[in-house]
């Protein structure tokens, strides 16, 4: 935004005690007050906003934010009321007197007072004058809408002056519904971000703050607002509020995605489930023909060698047996293959246990043991003596023979 001075009239009368702004006219109206500051003095270094309650002039423009922000929490509430075009004029006086002679200059205007005393006609006649003084105005209306808009909208159209077409306006009229908070309609409207589209973009914005909810308790009702952005005004903290949306984009694919991956696993169980049924029901299926396809099979044999048909229902009987028997003649043949290798191996043992010598199988004892050397002197020395001894009964045994 360019450079530009800038002075804030704020309404300080006692409708500003009503509650249908939460909290109440005057703190809503405070906050946005101190959003336009901050909107102003950031978009260039060297302009400055100054601040008056009605006819009272509470600071001149100046870019010491704190010195305006004393002067925006200290407002005091008149009894008298308020007088706008007296405050425009003031206003009008404060910028022609401004430091920095440089830039364009603007008066916003906050009214949540009837202007019932007030005619058209001096409206009109205040809004020329600022037109022929080079000074824009944007009015931010705040209750009592019934009775002020068409005013204001007379004292905004003339400081616009004659409409051209295709020509920016400089000047807007923003209203605020009942229980919105005006600092999130102004956050979006021209008088923030000084583009064009008047009263009317400024009402579509209204309407949508209210639909999204943003009248809450406490002045924290505005956070659904920004809810694409983590409740965080883009235009205060652009960088966080732009973290966290990528954040919140990023959850909310990773929620999707797990939610897909579920769903397919879920449809693949069911799947699974019904084909194993249905499979399992038709190998059932076949098992039963396949068992049932001898008998019929043997009963058109039968009829086709001369039987009787008793006979045919005999052979059919007998040969449904002999299919119920297979089953278990085959699972019964592994069985005796394996009894009888188990006896086969048993016998083996045996006749090599028979065959071996007492020696050997003192040695064979002796090397079982646990914590017994077979390679000890003494033992070798024992199985050598009852070796000797097999050898002479041996001799023995062939000697008696002969």
């Amino acid at each position: 935004m360019p450079l530009e001075s800038c002075m804030i009239l704020l309404d300080n009368s006692e409708y500003m005690r009503n509650g249908d702004y939460v909290p109440t006219r005057l703190e809503a109206q405070q906050d946005a007050a101190n959003l336009l500051v901050g909107a102003k003095t950031q978009s260039h270094p060297e302009s400055t906003v100054g601040v008056s309650a009605g006819t009272e002039l509470l600071v001149s423009p100046t870019d010491d934010v704190g010195k305006i922000l004393n002067a925006l929490h200290g407002v005091p509430l008149n009894t008298l009321g308020s007088d706008v075009t007296a405050s425009v004029q003031v206003a009008s006086l404060a910028l022609k007197h401004r430091r920095n002679k440089n830039g364009s200059q603007r008066i916003v205007l906050f009214v949540g007072s009837p202007l019932n005393d007030i005619e058209s006609r001096a409206l009109q006649k205040a809004g020329r004058q600022l037109k022929k003084n080079n000074v824009a105005i944007d009015v931010v209306a705040m209750g009592e809408l019934e009775s002020n808009e068409v005013k204001l909208q007379e004292l905004v159209d003339a400081a616009n002056g004659r409409a051209i077409e295709g020509q920016e306006r400089t000047c807007h009229l923003v209203t605020i519904p009942s229980g919105v908070l005006p600092s999130d309609v102004l956050a979006s409207s021209p008088i923030v971000h000084g583009g064009a589209g008047g009263s009317a973009f400024a009402a579509s914005a209204a309407v949508a703050a209210a639909q999204a909810g943003t009248a809450g308790a406490g002045g924290g009702g505005g956070g659904d607002a920004f809810a694409e952005f983590g409740g965080v005004d883009p235009n205060m903290d652009p960088e966080l509020a732009m973290a966290l949306r990528v954040s919140m984009e990023e959850e909310r694919a990773r929620q999707e995605r797990l939610a897909a991956q579920q769903q397919q696993e879920q449809e693949q169980q069911a799947s699974g489930g019904d084909g194993g049924g249905g499979g399992g029901g038709e190998s059932s299926g076949d098992a039963e023909m396949a068992d049932a396809a001898p008998a019929p099979a043997a009963a058109s044999a039968a009829i086709d060698l001369g039987m009787s048909e008793e006979e045919a229902l005999l052979q059919q009987a007998l040969a449904m047996s002999m299919n119920e028997n297979e089953p278990a003649a085959a699972a019964a043949a592994p069985a005796e293959e394996d009894d009888e290798a188990a006896a086969m191996q048993l016998a083996l043992q045996m006749s090599m246990a028979a065959e071996a010598s007492p020696s050997e199988q003192v040695s064979e004892l002796v090397g079982s043991l646990p914590g017994v050397n077979p390679n000890d002197p003494a033992i070798q020395s024992a199985l050598k003596n009852l070796k000797e001894e097999e050898k002479d009964d041996k001799k023995d045994d062939k000697k008696d023979d002969k």
